[in-house]
């Protein structure tokens, strides 16, 4: 089997929305991320740190759908990083009320031995420093390096984000943070000015409005699948990474064909996260649920036309 690296938070989510608010409970980029790619047949492990609150139920939980926790460093007498936030009515837009670095302030990430040769590596949504540090203890190169990021780093830490955007094949970013990384407010020339950044492929999150993928000139886009509710959209953007590279590092082909099914089974993915609060729909989604929603998605998007 192929395999993944994901790097990213393992963390406590406090979430308020329309639909009601939660306590803390599990969240994080590394969690979602892992939790979707686990529907894919490879091998994964997490790098991440959490403090000595977290539970080991959740620990447990990762290693249940055959994760590597190697690399998830446990710091005694620490504290887990904490994020609090309130979605306003059209759940497109959010407050931040809290946010509690604690543990991740000082975090050195370590990649175990034998991640070291991943065939992808996904590197999700924290400070450039860390993501280059992962970059730098890689013994081979991989065949595919996915970034997500996000506009906080593009304000506090640009020149850090531009060096690490130098050395991906991928990013992903949604459709406001790559008018601001690029200064175009067209998606297209955004695009095109951020491959001249480094990245062969631009991936551009539009929410509720689908996902489009950038490769020069070829363009592809996926819709995002109509849902009756939407109870919390915080993991989706992570759950949409987890489905793209999951399925790209199952396929072990990284042409734009094997692209373009990849953003649907991001899209698809997502679609369950935001059925429920934090990872919970995650947590009991079946793989015959996968499959039924995946065949929506094909007479969602699939015609016959004729031309002439």
């Amino acid at each position: 089997m192929n395999k993944l690296l994901i790097v990213g938070t393992v963390a406590f989510d406090a979430i308020e929305t329309p639909f009601g608010k939660t306590d803390k409970i599990l969240g994080g980029a590394g969690t979602f991320i892992g939790l979707s790619a686990s529907h894919f047949n490879l091998q994964s492990a997490i790098v991440s740190v959490v403090g000595e609150d977290f539970p080991q139920e959740y620990i447990d939980l990762l290693k249940s759908r055959n994760i590597d926790v190697t690399g998830l460093e446990v710091v005694k007498g620490g504290k887990t990083f904490f994020w609090s936030g309130r979605y306003h009515n059209d759940m497109n837009s959010r407050d931040t009320l809290a946010t509690e670095l604690n543990v991740l302030a000082d975090f050195n990430p370590v990649v175990p031995q034998n991640y070291q040769n991943s065939d992808i590596v996904l590197l999700g949504n924290l400070h450039p420093l860390v993501q280059s540090s992962v970059l730098n203890q890689l013994t081979e190169k991989p065949k595919l390096v996915v970034l997500d990021t996000m506009n906080f780093w593009m304000d506090c830490a640009l020149p850090e984000l531009l060096d690490v955007i130098k050395r991906v094949d991928v990013i992903t970013i949604n459709d406001e943070e790559a008018r601001q990384l690029s200064g175009e407010y067209s998606l297209v020339k955004a695009a095109a000015k951020i491959h001249t950044m480094g990245p062969k492929y631009v991936v551009i999150k539009k929410g509720e409005h689908g996902a489009l993928i950038f490769h020069g000139k070829e363009i592809f886009f996926a819709p995002a699948l109509p849902l009756a509710d939407v109870f919390d959209p915080t993991g989706a953007g992570d759950t949409f990474a987890g489905g793209f590279a999951g399925f790209i590092t199952q396929q072990g082909d990284i042409s734009f064909e094997t692209m373009k099914t990849a953003i649907i089974h991001g899209s698809n993915l997502a679609s369950f996260c935001v059925e429920k609060f934090g990872t919970e729909r995650m947590v009991s989604l079946t793989k015959e649920e996968v499959q039924n929603r995946l065949k929506q998605f094909k007479a969602l998007t699939q015609f016959d036309i004729e031309l002439s």
